[in-house]
Parts: C-alpha cells; sequence; structure tokens
C-alpha cells in the first residue's frame, strides 16, 4: 500500500514538474515573440552611397535613413546607430539603394576609392605641362587657369604670315581638380604624392568645352598660365613674330 502511494506521489510530482516546464517554455517563448516584435533602428541606403562618403554626410544628404523595423528582421551586424566613433568613417565600397546598412561596411580607407572628384555635368581631361609651361610647382589641384595655344593656323590669320606660328588665348578660366597624382580629394596612398610629383595636369570642363581643349592638345602646343581672381583674358587677341612687339 506504500509503495503504490509513493508511486502516485511520484507520478503527480512528475506531471507537475512536466506542466511547470511547459508554462516557464511557453513564457520564454511569448517574451521572445514580444522582443522581436520591438522595434529597433537600422540605417537604410535609400540611394546608392558612393565609396568615400562619410556616414555623416551619408545621413546628411539622405543617402541612408535611420528606419524602424521588428527586432527579429535586423541582419547581424547591421549599423543602428551614429555617434562620435563611426560617424567620421567612410564607406569602404559602394552601398547599393534598398541594402541594409552594415557596420562593417565603414572604416578608414575606402577600397578602389576614386583618386578625383569630377563636378557633375562635367569631364575630367589631362593636360601634359613642361614645368615651365604649368607655372612651376604654384599650379595645385583648386588653381584656376588660363590655357594659350600657339599653333599653325590653316590659313592666314589676322597679323600672322601663313605658314606662320600664333598664339591666342584656347581657354580663360580652367579649374585643376588634379596635379600628377594628388587631386582635390585624394586617396590615401596619394596623400603622401607632391602636387610637384609629375606634369600631368587635369581640369574639369563641360562637355563642349573639353571638346575644344582636345583638339588644341593634338593640334599645337599649350601653355597653362596661373589665373588671378579679377583675371580677364582676350579671347580675341592674336600674337604671331609679326605682332610679337606691337602694343
Amino acid at each position: 500500500m506504500g509503495r503504490r502511494v509513493m508511486a502516485v506521489l511520484t507520478a503527480m510530482l512528475m506531471g507537475l514538474i512536466g506542466v511547470a516546464a511547459v508554462l516557464i517554455y511557453a513564457s520564454g517563448a511569448d517574451a521572445r515573440a514580444v522582443a522581436g516584435q520591438r522595434p529597433q533602428t537600422v540605417f537604410i541606403a535609400q540611394v546608392l552611397v558612393p565609396s568615400g562618403t562619410t556616414a555623416a554626410d551619408a545621413v546628411a544628404k539622405g543617402l541612408m535613413v535611420p528606419t524602424q523595423i521588428a527586432a527579429k528582421g535586423v541582419p547581424a551586424g547591421a549599423l543602428t546607430t551614429l555617434g562620435a566613433t563611426n560617424r567620421k568613417l567612410v564607406a569602404l565600397t559602394d552601398i547599393a539603394a534598398g541594402d541594409f546598412v552594415v557596420a562593417s561596411r565603414f572604416g578608414t580607407t575606402p577600397t578602389g576609392q576614386k583618386a578625383i572628384q569630377v563636378p557633375d555635368g562635367q569631364v575630367a581631361i589631362s593636360v601634359t605641362f613642361s614645368d615651365p609651361a604649368r607655372v612651376g610647382t604654384f599650379v595645385t589641384p583648386g588653381s584656376h587657369i588660363v590655357i594659350y595655344d600657339t599653333f599653325v593656323p590653316s590659313a592666314a590669320a589676322a597679323g600672322a604670315a601663313t605658314g606662320t606660328k600664333v598664339t591666342r588665348v584656347l581657354l580663360d578660366d580652367v579649374l585643376v581638380i588634379a596635379v600628377g597624382s594628388t587631386s582635390l580629394t585624394p586617396a590615401a596612398d596619394a596623400q603622401a604624392q607632391a602636387a610637384a610629383g609629375g606634369a600631368l595636369v587635369t581640369v574639369a570642363l563641360p562637355p563642349a568645352t573639353a571638346a575644344i581643349l582636345v583638339h588644341g592638345i593634338q593640334t599645337g602646343t599649350l601653355y597653362a598660365g596661373l589665373r588671378g581672381t579679377d583675371t580677364k583674358a582676350d579671347l580675341g587677341q592674336i600674337v604671331s613674330d609679326s605682332t610679337l612687339f606691337n602694343k
């Protein structure tokens, strides 16, 4: 009789333990479900975030925006906050529109960062100048230059004999965006290279004006002058051997 009572009590105890375990599991599952539905802030790219863009600029320009989603939908490593430790980090590669922004996509050195930044709507053209023809080492990224062209006209120009060279202003105000491998927005490995490291000058021009420069490169000898703020070049002036000393 005693053994039967003990067996019954043991069975009841095991049943109670089982019920308690089920209740605890169910309670935990409910808690996990509620936690999974709790909104959490993540950043999502609205448009392409170019390589080299700082996290702060990307947010300020609306390239990526904070968005609240259910916590269970947040990808591992997602960027959830922007603060002093990561706001100055730059996108290591382009981040496509619609992508969740993962914190590891930002760092200190972009992969394949563009060495120059061409202004919107313009074209970058490189010209080789000798040191004297680019004002020594004083033409630097951000300078504005005048470009002169010395060429042999196909027909007699005003003040020039047939077959002689003439010089005139080809372009009167050109923005320099790079000299050698040093640019307005240099890549990390170009920072240590001096502007005087090469005679290649890269300028930014509207497409139609760029075509003029390309033709000048192919047909004449170009010379650059460093432009002052209020400089006004005479586009109609033609200088030749016969007019060189005319005033």
